[in-house]
Parts: C-alpha cells; structure tokens; sequence
C-alpha cells in the first residue's frame, strides 16, 4: 500500500477526501485502522479503501503512513508498531506538540519523519498545513508529501520550532472562525434576518474577504481601510471592535494556544 493512516478520525477523513477526490493516490492504494470497527466501517463505504482494526497490518503494509491519533496515544500506538517499521517508510505525524526527535525516540531507531499541522477546512479542499522533516528524509521524498497536502489546501514549510504557533494561527484557528461567524449571524438575527440567512451572509462575507487576501495580495489593513468611508458604517464599527479589545483577544487566544501545544509535547 502507498498510503496508510492509523486512527480514521475527522482529520484523517478530510485528508482522504481531499487525496482520493483529486486522484493524488487511488484509494485501493490505501489502508486505515482505528480502535473503532464503526468508524472503519464508515470510512470503508465512503472512500473504498482497505480497513482492519490490526494497526500493525497497516504500518507494515504502508510506504508513507499517517499517526493521525491523539498526541496523548502516540505513545501507545508507537510501541504498538515500532517493529514493523523499516528504514525506507516515511512517517507523517499530525499531533501538536510532538517534536520530530520525541516520536524517534519512541521508534528506537532512525525512522524518516515529516511533520504535519493541517487543519479540518482540508475537507472542502481548502486546508492550510505547516511542514517540516527530519535528517533521514530525502528532499524528493518530502516534495511527495507535501504534494499529498497540496491536494487539499495550502502547504508553507517552516523549521519545527515555529510548528507550535503554526497550531495557533491554522491548526486551531478554524473554530475562532467558526465563533466569529456564530457571532455576525447571531448579530445579523437580532436585527431580524432569518437564521438560515444570517449563516449564508457571514459565512460567505469570511470567504470572500479571505480571498481577497490571498489573491490581491495587498495588505489586510489596506483592503480594511478601502472599505471604511469616512463618517460611515464600516469605520463606526471598527471603532467599537477596537475599543473591545478585538485585536488583542485573537492574539492572546492564539499565543494561548501555541503555548499549549509546546506543553502538551512535554
């Protein structure tokens, strides 16, 4: 098997859409296991891919396998597998806070590692994932996996010491977005638009201002400040956001939880 992942939670299932959806590995070249025969089952009817419940099976069976488990059970999962591992197999680990040289300590020998922080918004194809390797893996070998992640999203590399705030500023910052939504649309329902509504128009609002970002590549201050005219609308409710304490709630939550990832690595 080309590809294997241990634990078939939502991040491993976002990235399986995104690589069988776009024909990067075929999904008869892919094996999974999880403690759960109710998950193998879900994801073996939705995808096609190979299942067992012997996590064994699929270390020894994949060229390139995924610890998508809890960083709390990789140790568990590690000594599970660690005999099965051979030199040539890549190990492509998704937890936060699992240093690279942690995760080979654990495997007692010299094992390939690249390091992964995607996040959930791979599902719809539109992940963004921070990368870095070890000394065992070749730079072919990583450009493989990062065109893996590419298949579903964005993919920056960056040294590991920076993999902690990567947590916080993508890995875990879809549920700030998703709270900021929740709120316009709680906002937007105050004032009398239906709930349904008030989703589509926050949501969407989110979407395309990102987009903005992205692909005129100007500033985000820039585009925020052709937005609001003078005396207007716009530049009346940056001021309340300001006065708030807007700016320095995101900034504290994702520091706080950069910090949380460097602890749970401990």
């Amino acid at each position: 098997m080309e590809l294997g992942f241990i634990g078939c939670g939502n991040m491993a299932q976002a990235m399986m859409t995104g690589i069988i959806k776009n024909q990067v590995i075929a999904a008869d070249k892919i094996i999974a296991s999880d403690a759960s025969e109710e998950k193998l089952a879900e994801v073996q009817e939705k995808f096609g891919i190979a299942v067992t419940a012997d996590n064994h099976k699929t270390a020894a069976e994949a060229d390139i396998l995924v610890l998508s488990v809890k960083p709390q059970v990789y140790a568990k999962v590690i000594k599970q597998i660690k005999d099965e591992i051979q030199k040539n197999q890549i190990i492509v680990t998704i937890a936060a806070g699992m240093e690279m040289e942690q995760v080979e300590r654990q495997f007692g020998q010299e094992v390939k590692i690249v390091r992964v922080m995607p996040n959930t918004p791979a599902l719809v194809g539109e992940g963004m994932a921070g990368m870095c390797y070890n000394e065992y893996v070749e730079r072919s070998e990583f450009e493989k996996i990062m065109r893996i992640f590419q298949s579903f999203g964005k993919v920056e590399e960056v040294t590991e010491n920076l993999m902690d705030a990567v947590v916080g500023v993508s890995g875990s910052s879809p549920a700030y977005v998703y709270m900021f939504i929740e709120a316009l649309a709680d906002a937007a329902v105050m004032q009398g638009i239906p709930r349904d509504k008030a989703y589509t128009f926050a949501a969407q609002s989110v979407y395309g201002s990102a987009k903005m970002v992205l692909e005129t590549g100007k500033h985000p201050g820039e585009l925020k400040d052709a937005v609001c005219s003078p005396a207007g609308t716009t530049i009346e409710a940056v001021r309340v956001l300001e006065e708030k304490g807007m700016r320095s709630a995101v900034i504290e939550a994702v520091v706080s939880a950069s910090e949380k990832s460097t602890e749970m690595g401990k």
